[in-house]
């Protein structure tokens, strides 16, 4: 039996042979804030395109057919995050403009759900900062660097703060290239991959706390 971490792990290894995205990710981001208005974290909903969802899935067995609880899955969360340590949890911080390297602790909270009217997983985790901070400007962006996963923040509902002072606002910072898909059409047949492609299309939260 493949795992949902397992699975994506083996994805994973593979991105090295392909210059464009075989794993698509919907992503809701929620920024934790500390009762002093420090930030403590992010917690993360990734929620998986339903062809890798179907693959990682496969040889689970559920109590109910087509369907999988949160206790069924719970194993599954727990290799998945551990898998994600090796690729920085696709996680980056800038704080005050500055870039914060080994910024995150081991995720918490982690689970994974699955809506079986969509056929989709999302694995829901929180990322702890290893020191909390409280930044006039914090920038996290979420991105696979190689682009063998594209992630892509959710249309409605997409960013919020939790415990955030009054001040401090939240929006979606546009990617340096917002032509994708159209212009990377000649790059799917490439055989090399390209280690900054996934920072250029990647979307990204930009907190102000005036």
């Amino acid at each position: 039996m493949l795992s949902a971490g397992v699975a994506f792990a083996l994805l994973m290894a593979g991105g090295s042979a392909s210059a464009h995205p075989h794993v698509w990710v919907t992503v809701k981001s929620e920024i934790v804030f500390a009762s002093d208005g420090s930030v403590t974290g992010v917690r993360h909903a990734w929620t998986f395109d339903d062809m890798f969802s179907a693959f990682a899935t496969q040889g689970i067995d559920a109590k109910t057919k087509g369907d999988f609880t949160r206790e069924e899955l719970q194993p599954l969360a727990k290799v998945n995050v551990e898998s994600l340590n090796e690729y920085d949890y696709f996680t980056y911080a800038k704080v005050n403009g500055a870039t914060k390297k080994e910024t995150f602790a081991e995720p918490i909270d982690y689970w994974l759900s699955y809506d079986s009217k969509s056929g989709e997983l999302t694995l829901h985790f929180t990322l702890p900062l290893k020191t909390p901070v409280r930044p006039r400007t914090l920038d996290i962006g979420v991105y696979d660097p190689e682009f063998f996963i594209y992630f892509a923040f959710a249309e409605k509902n997409a960013v919020r703060l939790a415990g955030a002072p009054s001040q401090c606002k939240a929006a979606l910072a546009r990617p340096k290239n917002d032509s994708f898909p159209s212009s990377l059409r000649g790059l799917f047949s490439s055989s090399e991959a390209n280690a900054g492609m996934g920072a250029q299309y990647a979307q990204g939260i930009v907190v102000k706390c005036p």
